[in-house]
């Protein structure tokens, strides 16, 4: 199957007010490029992202609202003027190349660590640890009780994400993305055994969802929902604070009928980890139909046949892909001519500088 007809993820999509070339999308990704004290985007950045403009839309690494969002190194933010004139400059270079971009913001919460706060106790629902791992500037470190967010700061936060918002439409983004997924804060909201908040944040699955909510419509009113978009893992698994269970995924049903009455752009959703050609998978994203009226990003391990298989089958609206951008900016040519995919090298993931970053060459080039 290697011509543009007969494959469901080369074919035009809408979603929202995105109109895309194709369905192939690229998923944000950490590459740990900022490399300085101000977390700015760099002249690296700018190439890489230019490289992969042909992709149906490219979906920024995670950046920071603020300085209390850091939780790993050289992630870059979105909240300062000098950040936000950098990531200009991509959005500029993709759009030269014909390339659509949004930019997806978040917040690390419990699972940060004072090392990137200057010493400050990491914020979250509630003081809870999540026993989890900490990547800090010495390597990785065992995370600490964090401290719960006052009424007043849980308002201050919804200003940390309003800003961002604005700062991502002044740099010239196509959209926004909300950072809802994995271990971060907005799911250590959603987590009961996180949020343990006995105010309107916490007890019931509806107020543990009230952060996710009040951030979509403060972002909403920045930019129109027809431009933002969500992305969550409710089968994120990770130790013991983290497990899809029946009662979880069941208050992710219901998160997902709420959402679809806020018109966005598209849900962005991760399924079960182990791959997508199975049968998990394919339950998953048709449990994920069943309840969210609106358009479905599917991640998550995808290749060039389940990728089309999911959406002939009408489970997703379109797919994105993480590892194949690595190694392949050329990755919607490489699936429109059934040619193979290069292999990326795990060591300069996250490693810094050029290599393994923007030496990838396209297919046919030396």
């Amino acid at each position: 199957m290697s011509d543009t007809a007969s494959q469901p993820l080369l074919r035009p999509v809408r979603l929202g007010a995105l109109d895309l070339p194709n369905r192939v999308l690229m998923a944000p990704m950490t590459r740990a490029r900022a490399t300085n004290a101000e977390l700015v985007p760099t002249a690296l950045h700018v190439a890489y992202y230019r490289q992969r403009a042909s992709a149906g839309l490219i979906v920024s690494e995670g950046t920071w609202v603020g300085p209390d969002a850091v939780g790993y190194i050289h992630v870059p933010g979105i909240w300062t003027d000098t950040q936000t004139a950098a990531w200009a400059q991509v959005t500029d270079a993709v759009h030269a190349a014909g390339g659509r971009i949004v930019s997806q913001i978040g917040h690390l919460g419990a699972l940060s660590h004072p090392d990137h706060l200057g010493g400050r106790l990491p914020v979250a629902p509630s003081a809870v640890n999540p026993h989890e791992m900490s990547y800090t500037p010495d390597g990785p470190k065992e995370t600490v009780t964090p401290r719960a967010l006052t009424g007043a700061e849980i308002a201050a936060t919804l200003d940390d994400y309003r800003r961002a918002a604005e700062n991502a439409r002044r740099a010239g983004f196509d959209g926004l993305e909300i950072h809802a997924q994995g271990n971060h804060f907005i799911a250590q909201f959603l987590n009961p055994r996180l949020n343990w908040r006995t105010d309107a944040y916490g007890g019931s699955a509806e107020n543990r969802a009230r952060l996710l909510f009040d951030i979509v419509e403060t972002v909403t009113d920045v930019w129109g929902a027809d431009r933002v978009g969500v992305k969550l893992s409710p089968y994120w698994r990770n130790g013991t604070t983290f497990t899809a269970d029946e009662e979880l995924l069941a208050d992710y049903d219901q998160l997902l009928k709420r959402l679809g009455d806020c018109d966005l752009a598209y849900l962005h959703l991760v399924g079960p980890d182990g791959g997508a050609d199975g049968d998990d998978t394919l339950t998953a994203f048709g449990r994920f139909r069943a309840h969210y009226r609106g358009s479905v990003v599917a991640n998550l391990g995808f290749t060039r046949e389940s990728g089309n298989d999911l959406i002939a089958r009408g489970l997703a609206d379109a797919v994105s892909f993480g590892a194949p951008y690595i190694a392949n900016p050329d990755l919607v040519e490489r699936f429109a001519q059934g040619l193979p995919l290069a292999e990326g090298d795990r060591e300069t993931y996250y490693s810094g500088g050029e290599r393994g970053y923007t030496d990838y060459p396209a297919a046919g080039r030396p």
